[in-house]
């Protein structure tokens, strides 16, 4: 008998009145059909996908930025700032959402993180940055290509699972304007006896329980984005955590590691942290 569960607006699933781990899509999800002991294919999570997802990190050539005359360094700022206003009216039309974040530290200095329909739309908004005057003062540091998705979804009967608005709502997200972004990618492990792959359903389900409870502490203070990236780049998901206080990322991360879902059977790649860029802050940050 399958058994539906609720997610609240911050994207934890509830299951039989107890929150049991995140998501970041929502209304009604079926995680497991009771009574199945043993791992097969058909354990496989069934998914409903969203928007795609490209996180472009960039680093800036500074020596270079500072060499070019004042002129070019302005009309570099007008050209990405017009391009930040084009993404900004295209997400007021639910056209798509972009974010774009100062990255701390020397794995990259910004990020554009773009959410939109098609993956052909992700290379257009890509090579329009390549081809701006900016980005001949940029090098590629990272990127992460992946899709929004809502892992093991029970519609109701005879409904479309895309008519439903709050579904519509998690699949493709307006990203928060918060003032601290976090990524990283992660894998479940495939590695001997900790294998998450040859775990039953009912396995799964039971660790996955005491991950969420631990998740749920930080509804309201996080924002996940979750993005399936299994065929589309080297990790299985990307994880994106938006907060206010940027020290939210560490006490969730550093909780849920103590968990076994974690300890035993997560792998992480590079983590990235940073803070909001607006216009005004994007020229504070190129001023030299």
């Amino acid at each position: 008998m399958q058994k539906a569960v609720r997610l609240d607006e911050d994207g934890w699933i509830g299951y039989n009145g107890e929150w049991i781990y995140e998501r970041n899509s929502g209304a009604y999800a079926a995680p497991f059909n009771e009574g199945r002991s043993h791992a097969t294919m058909s354990d496989a999570a069934q998914t409903l996908e969203g928007w795609y997802v490209l996180h472009d990190f960039r680093t800036i050539d500074w020596q270079a930025w500072k060499q070019a005359g004042e002129g070019e360094r302005a009309a570099a700022l007008d050209a990405i700032q017009s391009m930040l206003a084009d993404w900004s009216a295209q997400e007021e039309q639910r056209q798509g959402s972009t974010a774009f974040y100062a990255i701390v530290g020397q794995k990259a200095d910004f990020v554009l993180m773009h959410l939109r329909e098609t993956l052909e739309e992700l290379n257009e908004l890509e090579t329009s940055f390549n081809k701006s005057p900016l980005a001949a003062f940029t090098k590629p540091a990272y990127s992460y290509v992946s899709i929004v998705e809502l892992s093991n979804y029970m519609s109701k009967p005879g409904e479309d699972p895309m008519s439903n608005p709050d579904i519509v709502a998690r699949l493709k997200p307006t990203l928060p304007k918060a003032r601290h972004i976090c990524f990283y990618p992660m894998n479940k492990r495939r590695d001997g006896g900790d294998n998450w792959y040859m775990l039953s359903m009912d396995e799964r389900r039971a660790m996955m329980r005491s991950h969420g409870m631990i998740g749920r502490q930080y509804a309201g203070k996080v924002k996940q984005i979750i993005s399936g990236s299994v065929g589309f780049d080297n990790w299985e998901w990307g994880v994106t955590l938006f907060a206010e206080d940027a020290l939210q990322f560490k006490k969730l991360v550093y909780e849920m590691r103590f968990d076994e879902v974690s300890a035993r059977y997560g792998d992480f790649g590079d983590f990235y942290v940073g803070n909001r860029l607006d216009a005004d802050k994007l020229v504070k940050l190129l001023q030299v």
